[in-house]
């Protein structure tokens, strides 16, 4: 992939296995020192939102294509690292939890310890979980929050002095396409977990952009662990419990593509080649790569003549602020 990020250190979380690893080697294959980042070594591999008890509702069939399906996604920090090193470029694991302040901070160290700096930071850890709104625990809603935006914020915190005393960086940000809400997810912490990153990013973009520090989100659809979990969660669970609306997964899970397929376009953000690209939201999903629109005021009404009334609302609103309006369920 060339020399285009030779001597930057890019310090990728979540990068044990599925898009985090994808873009880790991208990363190294594009000239980065990489340190790979993610929780603990994993003992056991498993999924995260199908325990023992509803792995017990799944058929023989589904538990044996279950089995086989984790099996491909095992992997931590260091076995990322190691396949990068493998590969003749320079990568250092170190594991962390990087929603918890302090921890986040061990980990910016380490890699300054060990590479010198930190130029590139590439937030892929995440956390979801699967509940309608009503069902949502305090603790979910903690877990999935805490990572996304907390733990990028942690990161991006003790990052951020040197780039700034470099007066170079790149932080880019991985969100999900639930940063819109709707699309029938019952998942209303990871949408706000993810509109939060994406908030989080825009406010970066224009607060460094005088430190040739630049931010930006790509929000991917790959095939990754969490697939398995999509593709099976709402079989097994009451009807009132489902992930989505309508019981089924997005995209079923074999025409899920990789996401080694756009983990290159990451590369592109950390790159000089991208030096005026910043604030942006892209989508990523197989060969497409998709710039999303700034939020934009498009109707607007004004009352002239003292404070808004009711009754001047209701009069004046399907005129002017509302005209030819569709609600959330509408807009298609």
């Amino acid at each position: 992939m060339g020399n285009y990020l030779k001597g930057r250190v890019a310090l990728v979380t979540g990068s044990g296995q599925g898009i985090g690893r994808a873009v880790a080697i991208s990363l190294a294959e594009a000239g980065a020192k990489v340190v790979t980042n993610n929780r603990a070594p994993v003992k056991k591999n498993v999924t995260n939102q199908l325990d023992e008890a509803k792995l017990a509702r799944l058929t023989p069939e589904q538990l044996k294509w279950y089995h086989e399906e984790v099996e491909k996604y095992s992997g931590d920090a260091e076995t990322t690292a190691k396949a990068i090193r493998d590969a003749g470029y320079e990568a250092t694991a170190v594991f962390g939890d990087i929603a918890n302040f302090n921890e986040a901070k061990r980990i910016v160290d380490k890699a300054v310890e060990v590479y010198g700096s930190v130029d590139i930071v590439v937030n892929v850890a995440g956390a979801f979980g699967f509940a309608p709104i009503d069902k949502i625990t305090e603790e979910l809603w903690d877990k999935v929050t805490g990572v996304k935006p907390k733990g990028h914020f942690n990161i991006i915190r003790h990052a951020v002095p040197y780039m700034k005393k470099n007066k170079w960086g790149r932080i880019i940000n991985c969100a999900s396409p639930a940063w819109l809400g709707g699309g029938g997810l019952r998942q209303a912490e990871y949408c706000a977990a993810n509109a939060g990153t994406v908030g989080l990013t825009w406010a970066l973009a224009e607060e460094l952009a005088e430190f040739g520090i630049t931010a930006n989100v790509f929000c991917p659809a790959a095939k990754t662990r969490a697939s398995i979990d999509m593709e099976l969660f709402d079989k097994v669970v009451a009807e009132d419990e489902r992930a989505t609306k309508t019981g089924e997964p997005f995209i079923p899970y074999d025409e899920t593509p990789p996401p080694e397929l756009f983990s290159a376009f990451i590369a592109y953000l950390a790159s000089d080649e991208a030096a005026h690209i910043t604030g942006s939201v892209f989508m990523t999903m197989g060969n497409f790569i998709g710039l999303y629109s700034y939020p934009a005021i498009t109707t607007s009404m004004v009352s002239m003549d003292g404070p808004w009334t009711m009754e001047k609302i209701i009069a004046e609103a399907p005129k002017t602020l509302l005209k030819g309006y569709k609600n959330i369920n509408q807009k298609e």
